[in-house]
């Protein structure tokens, strides 16, 4: 496949487990037990992505994900036993594509990894005729530019949360199923029903705030979300 992998995790059972079943992919992997070897091998080697660990000493991987944001620019999943809500928010808010807690099945981990290359190498591979914005209420969605204004306010969002609201803006008042937002926007087949298509709801109406009072987006129960059109 030709993709190089950093595994970084403080319990080498945890790594050896990983890199076992990332080699068998035809993965190359490069394995750190402390977030300090993590850095130094993104630093020398052409790292595609990174699994991380949150506790791991000498850099956790809150500090860890900072550093690397700030100068590169890669898929990363953190992979924890961090299963807290609130984690996982902080987690993706700080620049995680994906979330997976501890314990895990391999055979997802690897799923997800393939998933997120393909999602993130393969951007700009085909010409997709769109519209330089989308304008909703008083929002304003800059396709080229991936920003949000509301208003004459700058709104920073991750590539997954900006994906998310160009799906939805794209047709307000269409109602969405978790399926089809994961498929859209992961660009892989919906096959586990986690929480992580509404921690990323959640995060967007936290950062899009209200209109008249009302959320944005709308929870359809038993159906899935909309844009107030």
């Amino acid at each position: 496949m030709g993709f190089s992998i950093l595994v970084a995790d403080d319990e080498q059972g945890i790594i050896d487990f990983v890199t076992l079943y990332l080699e068998k992919d035809g993965y190359q992997v490069f394995t750190a037990s402390d977030g300090a070897q993590a850095w130094a091998c993104i630093q020398q080697e052409k790292i595609d992505l990174a699994i991380l660990d949150i506790m791991m000493p000498k850099m956790n991987g809150y500090q860890l994900i900072k550093r690397i944001r700030a100068e590169k620019n890669m898929p990363i999943i953190f992979l924890t036993a961090k299963d807290a809500s609130a984690d996982k928010v902080l987690g993706l808010d700080i620049g995680a594509d994906d979330y997976v807690t501890k314990p895990f099945d391999p055979l997802e981990l690897v799923a997800r990894v393939s998933a997120q290359l393909r999602r993130f190498y393969s951007l700009g591979a085909q010409e997709i005729v769109e519209p330089a914005e989308l304008v909703l209420h008083d929002l304003i969605l800059d396709l080229d530019q991936c920003l949000l204004l509301k208003g004459e306010r700058q709104i920073s969002l991750t590539s997954i949360e900006f994906k998310i609201l160009r799906l939805l803006m794209s047709s307000p008042g269409r109602v969405f199923t978790k399926k089809q937002i994961y498929e859209a926007v992961w660009e892989d087949s919906y096959i586990v029903d986690d929480n992580n298509i509404m921690v990323y709801i959640s995060r967007l109406r936290e950062k899009l705030g209200t209109r008249e009072e009302e959320s944005y987006i709308q929870t359809i129960r038993g159906l899935g979300y909309k844009m107030v059109p």
